[in-house]
This record gives C-alpha cells, sequence and structure tokens, in this order.
C-alpha cells in the first residue's frame, strides 16, 4: 500500500516550476486528502494508512505535516516522475490525475475554503480524526454514478 508521502511525492512530480506552477504544504495536505477521499469512495479502501485529522487550517496528515513544515508557505521542490509513480496501480495514478486535475489548479487558500464548507472536516475539528467512513460517506455524494 502506499503512503501518504507517496501521494504527496506524486502530487510534486506533477509540478512545472518553470511555469510558476508549484505547491505549498498547505495545497498539498488538501491534495492528499481529496486523493483519500475519492479513493474510498470510488474503492471501499483507503488509499494510505495515515490518519487525518482537522486541524485549523482544514485535514491534516500529521507525519506530512512534520516532514514539510520546514517549508512554511513556500513552494515545495517537486521531485522525479519516475520516482513517484512506482508504488501506484494504473487505476491509482489515474485517480491521483483526476483529483489533480480538478484540485491541483486552485491556491491553496481556496483548497482551505472548500474543506472547511465539507462535513468531514466540520464533524471532526478541531483536532479530531477524520475517519475513512466519514471521508467515504461524503465524497461519495460528489462522484457521479
Amino acid at each position: 500500500m502506499p503512503t501518504a508521502r507517496d501521494v504527496a511525492n506524486y502530487f510534486l512530480s506533477k509540478t512545472r516550476e518553470e511555469i510558476g506552477d508549484n505547491i505549498t504544504h498547505l495545497k498539498l495536505q488538501k491534495l492528499t486528502y481529496y486523493a483519500q477521499g475519492f479513493h474510498l469512495a470510488v474503492y471501499g479502501t483507503p488509499l494510505f494508512d495515515e490518519e487525518i485529522q482537522a486541524w485549523d487550517h482544514g485535514p491534516v496528515v500529521p507525519a506530512l505535516y512534520r516532514e514539510f513544515r520546514e517549508y512554511g508557505s513556500a513552494p515545495i521542490p517537486g521531485t522525479i516522475e519516475a520516482e513517484a509513480i512506482l508504488p501506484f496501480t494504473e487505476e491509482q495514478i489515474s485517480l491521483l490525475d483526476d483529483v489533480y486535475e480538478v484540485y491541483g489548479q486552485f491556491s491553496a487558500w481556496k483548497l482551505r475554503a472548500l474543506t472547511h464548507s465539507e462535513p468531514t472536516w466540520e464533524n471532526a475539528y478541531p483536532n479530531g480524526i477524520i475517519t475513512h467512513q466519514a471521508m467515504e460517506n461524503f465524497f461519495k455524494t460528489q462522484i457521479d454514478d
């Protein structure tokens, strides 16, 4: 099973710094949350094992927070794409690409606002765990049948 860091690496590999496309820590947290939520809704299983918590600025994977907090609000350097796809199935890559296509276009603060309007965060805040079941239930309402 991939880790939250694997998901983060995949999203970071999608950035194109030369054209000003980058990901901050806040944005990375939200993209990872959306990937987990949609994976749960589509496949009924988690994409990664690490828990997601409801913090002040939205859903956060604490393990990723510890790893990337040094960047603050600055862009995080991307990774080499070949390394980023190794732990994923074709279906998972397709899902991650879909999440990036839809949500990657938004700023970190737009994503923060979106997550603050969702029941998964609202019901777990402050500092509660956003359960897989809550995510699966909510994200099922966000996909077309």
